[in-house]
């Protein structure tokens, strides 16, 4: 397990729990499945693992909670997973310092990046102190790496597409999303707030009453 990444699963869908375990482990991972937050929690202390996939929905204690404990203690990195089609849970775990999440079915965990990717010139660029290779995939500020979540990549894809130009929430919900959380914007506030926080806050503008734009 030391030459292993080290991922704890937890979900409490016997099904989903033993099949994602089976995928990791061919991938492999080493995995400590569990079907609870409080024994989600008591193997995170335990075995001090290098990811943590947190369901929502979980009994005893619930998803968000149990990623708000664990970041309570560690800045180990904290994916977020959710069935259900309403934002808040996507908020609440990013709040609560989750670094992303995948949605449920995981055949949508990268919907809209090729729609992100599609839009998006091809090589590098740059804007101010702001570097984007969107053939690699990397981003540089002021010449530093800056680690950015998948979606947060997506965003950035986006805004990068049309610099200048002011974008909907609603456009970014479409293309960023595919919609995936019924049309509420909150998703987008809390991803562009965190983006700005990366990237730099006078990066990308807000446009009252419109939506956001990133500064050429």
């Amino acid at each position: 397990m030391a030459d292993q990444n080290h991922v704890l699963f937890v979900e409490d869908d016997d099904v989903i729990r033993e099949a994602t375990q089976l995928a990791l482990e061919r991938d492999g991972f080493a995995v400590t499945a569990m079907p609870d937050g409080l024994s989600g929690l008591e193997a995170f202390r335990a075995d001090r693992p290098d990811i943590a996939l947190l369901d929502v929905m979980v009994p005893g204690l619930d998803g968000v909670s149990l990623c708000r404990s664990i970041r309570d203690e560690s800045m180990v990195p904290v994916i977020m997973l959710s069935a259900r089609a309403d934002a808040i849970d996507v908020v609440l775990g990013l709040e609560a310092g989750a670094d992303d999440y995948v949605t449920k079915p995981f055949d949508r965990a990268n919907g809209g990046r090729e729609g992100a990717e599609d839009g998006a010139p091809a090589g590098a660029l740059a804007f101010g102190e702001l570097e984007i290779d969107t053939v690699g995939m990397e981003v540089r500020r002021a010449g530093a790496p800056v680690a950015l979540t998948p979606t947060e990549m997506r965003l950035l894809l986006e805004f990068s597409s049309a610099p200048g130009t002011v974008l909907s929430r609603d456009r970014l919900l479409e293309r960023v999303w595919e919609y995936g959380w019924g049309g509420d914007t909150r998703v987008v506030d809390v991803h562009v707030q965190r983006l700005r926080g990366k990237i730099g806050q006078d990066r990308i503008e807000t446009v009252r009453g419109f939506g956001y734009k990133l500064k050429a």
